[in-house]
C-alpha cells in the first residue's frame, strides 16, 4: 500500500528535508507551474523512463487530484533501485497544493 502525505506536510518537507518531487502530468501542464524544484515525468512515460532517474531516499509523486500519483507511487516503489517506503503519493494532487508554484520547462532550470 502507497502512503499519501498531505500538501502541508510535503511543504514543510520542502523546507527541511532533502525529497524529491516527480510530478507526473503532462509537460504542458508542468510549465504552467508546479511545486519548486519537481521534475517532470509524464504518467504515459514513466514506465518506459523509471531506470532513467536516480531516485531519492525520499520520493513524492504528485498529479491533479491524487489518484493517479498513488499508481505511479506504486510502480516506482517496485522499482528494484527503490526502498518502497521511500515512495508516497501527495493527497489530493495539485487541486490541494496552495503554496507557490514555479513556471517553466525542466530545461529552463539550468539556464
Amino acid at each position: 500500500m502507497v502512503s499519501e502525505i498531505s500538501p502541508e506536510d510535503v511543504k514543510a518537507k520542502l523546507e527541511d528535508d532533502d525529497i524529491q518531487i516527480v510530478d507526473i502530468r503532462s509537460e504542458s501542464e508542468y510549465e504552467q507551474g508546479h511545486i519548486p524544484g519537481a521534475i517532470n515525468v509524464p504518467m504515459a512515460r514513466l514506465a518506459t523512463e523509471i531506470d532513467e532517474y536516480d531516485w531519492g531516499d525520499d520520493v513524492i509523486v504528485a498529479c491533479p487530484i491524487g489518484q493517479s500519483s498513488i499508481q505511479a507511487a506504486r510502480l516506482i516503489g517496485s522499482y528494484e533501485d527503490v526502498d518502497n517506503d521511500a515512495v508516497a503519493s501527495m493527497e489530493g494532487g495539485y487541486r490541494e497544493w496552495e503554496y507557490d508554484l514555479e513556471t517553466g520547462s525542466a530545461d529552463d532550470a539550468g539556464d
